[in-house]
């Protein structure tokens, strides 16, 4: 009696086709930010957004995660928007401080290192509320950066009081949420590493 193994996935399937296309979005986003096109720069950033929702939900909805798709789809989030804090944070009234950016950066590459040796252990680190919260701010902060700009673009590098302030209080809400959720990972892996011995 021959047994049917069941037909795994395409490895390069769609949801993996869209976390590249946002690969290449993220470049032509550091592009943009280069040549100051923020209106541009706030399309393509919102397209990107776009796929990183849609790849997660096709691969739940289709049946199609594969390890490839659990260790790229974070990899380019990360490329995304540590690449786009790093290129706008010297451009002048950006709202942005280095050690924001700063902050942002080694949240996020210390965490990955952690995922990646707590999953190689045979534990589940994956992101939880809190995690997911700091992303949507992240993400928010750089859309208010985008506005602001634009709105200073267009009155020669005024804008106004109201919209600056917005920006900032988005910032700051975001390092905030990034220095917790970084704390919240560091303790479940303590926590993970203790219970282990």
């Amino acid at each position: 009696m021959t047994t049917i193994t069941p037909r795994r996935p395409p490895v390069f399937n769609l949801p993996n086709q869209l976390t590249a296309a946002r690969a290449v979005l993220a470049v032509a986003l550091f592009v943009l930010i280069s040549l100051q096109l923020w209106m541009w720069c706030l399309a393509v950033f919102l397209l990107a957004a776009l796929t990183d929702y849609l790849d997660g939900y096709l691969a739940r909805k289709q049946g199609l995660t594969s390890t490839l798709g659990r260790n790229f789809d974070p990899l380019v989030d990360k490329i995304l928007i540590c690449g786009a804090y790093i290129f706008v944070m010297p451009v002048p009234n950006s709202g942005l401080a280095p050690w924001m950016v700063t902050v942002v950066v080694a949240r996020e590459l210390a965490i990955t290192v952690l995922r990646s040796f707590l999953e190689g252990q045979g534990a589940k680190f994956g992101a939880d509320w809190l995690g997911k919260l700091k992303m949507w701010f992240q993400c928010a902060a750089l859309i208010a950066v985008f506005i602001d700009l634009k709105v200073m673009a267009v009155n020669a590098g005024e804008a106004p009081w109201g919209c600056d302030f917005t920006r900032d209080l988005i910032i700051y809400a975001m390092v905030v949420l990034t220095i917790l959720s970084g704390l919240q990972y560091l303790w479940k892996a303590a926590a993970l590493l203790k219970s282990d011995e």
